[in-house]
């Protein structure tokens, strides 16, 4: 198992390379319970992302009939253990769910501190190139955690993802800035 969670924290400091980082760990809650060896790498800015990233580290442990393995990447304009919280309870709702691309997942408060995003959208990875995207070792997809508003989950359900993503395109969105506003 250690060799498994090496290939996906060598994967990432790949992908990153030149980037700082730090191992983070989450002990409150039922996280520790589901997957024991959970951790979060976080990546300073660098040069192939100017904001910080957090990557879950052990989430593909957990298997579902109808959902694949992932593990989950946010993108962040500060630095704060704020987002290793938000990944372990991503990672547990998954356990309980099984998300896919394109699901949607309630945190029923911001996802930071001033934003009206409320929820995450798990998306491909669409703002790294597709070498991030499938972690070959263990057959693990990566999935991008997109915060969006109440009434972008609202879109979705009502006109389907595609339409939300060209309102995205056409306001080149930038879905990591704390106060942006929603599209619709």
């Amino acid at each position: 198992m250690a060799a498994e969670i090496e290939s996906i924290i060598e994967h990432f400091k790949s992908y990153f390379e030149g980037h700082d980082f730090e191992l983070m760990t989450w002990d409150t809650g039922p996280i520790k319970k589901i997957i024991p060896e959970f951790q979060v790498v976080k990546f300073s800015p660098g040069k192939k992302c100017d904001q910080w990233v957090y990557c879950s580290v052990g989430t593909s442990k957990i298997n579902h009939e109808t959902a694949g393995r992932y593990e989950f990447i946010v993108i962040s304009p500060i630095e704060t253990e704020r987002i290793v919280q938000m990944l372990a309870m991503v990672t547990y709702f998954h356990s309980q769910h099984g998300l896919e691309y394109t699901d949607t997942v309630p945190i029923g408060e911001p996802w930071l501190e001033g934003s009206l995003c409320e929820n995450w959208l798990v998306s491909l990875p669409y703002s790294f190139d597709p070498s991030i995207e499938l972690i070959p070792a263990n057959r693990t997809r990566v999935a991008c955690l997109i915060p969006i508003s109440d009434a972008e989950r609202e879109y979705i359900a009502e006109n389907g993802l595609e339409l939300l993503e060209q309102q995205f395109d056409e306001v080149k969105l930038k879905y990591w800035e704390i106060d942006r506003a929603s599209v619709v």
